[in-house]
C-alpha cells in the first residue's frame, strides 16, 4: 500500500532554504565545504536523512537556529537521502549552483522563502520525496505595471543593472 501525504516546512517567514535529495553519506561534509566556500560568513544548517545504515538523521552548520530547524525539518520529512539546507541573512542564489555541482548531490526540489509543503510517499520500505508545493496559486498573468514592478525591484536590490522600464 501506498499513502500520498503533505508535510510542510515550519521556519520563520524570513528565512530561506534549499530542499534536494542525494546519494551519499558524506553529503553532510560535502554541503558543509559548499557553503563556507562559496559564501563566506553565510549562516546555514544543513540536516541529511541517511537511507541505509543507521537511517538517522545527520546534520552540520555554524549557525544553532539554522541546526536546529534543519535537523526538525528533515525529521518531519523522513525521506530517504534527501537533504535540507537553512540559510541566515543570505539567498540561495548565493550558494545554488555550488550546491547543485556537488558530486553527491542528485537534484534540487527548491530554493526557496515560500511557505512549502514537501509531497511525501510513503510505503512500507521507506519514504520519498515526490514533489513540493512552492508558495501560493497564481493571481494572473503579469501585465506592463507587473513587468516594471519586477525589473525596477531587481535593480533596486542589486540584483541587476543598467537602466530602469521607461528610462
Amino acid at each position: 500500500m501506498v499513502q500520498i501525504q503533505s508535510v510542510p516546512i515550519e521556519k520563520p517567514e524570513e528565512i530561506n532554504f534549499i530542499l534536494g535529495q542525494s546519494h551519499f553519506i558524506k553529503t553532510v561534509e560535502d554541503l558543509h565545504e559548499v557553503m563556507v566556500n562559496t559564501s563566506p560568513g553565510i549562516k546555514f544548517g544543513i540536516a541529511f536523512c541517511e537511507a541505509s545504515g543507521h537511517c538517522l538523521v545527520r546534520w552540520s552548520g555554524n549557525d544553532d537556529e539554522m541546526v536546529e530547524l534543519a535537523k526538525k525539518n528533515a525529521f518531519n520529512i523522513g525521506a530517504g537521502h534527501s537533504f535540507i539546507i537553512f540559510l541566515k541573512d543570505a539567498y540561495p542564489l548565493n550558494v545554488l549552483n555550488a550546491v547543485k555541482m556537488t558530486n553527491v548531490v542528485c537534484r534540487i526540489f527548491c530554493a526557496t522563502a515560500n511557505p512549502t509543503d514537501v509531497l511525501i510517499v510513503e510505503n512500507e520500505r521507506g519514504r520519498g520525496i515526490i514533489g513540493v508545493i512552492d508558495g501560493s496559486r497564481l493571481n494572473g498573468i503579469e501585465d506592463e505595471e507587473g513587468q516594471k514592478w519586477r525589473i525596477d525591484l531587481l535593480r533596486m536590490i542589486g540584483y541587476k543593472v543598467g537602466p530602469k522600464k521607461d528610462e
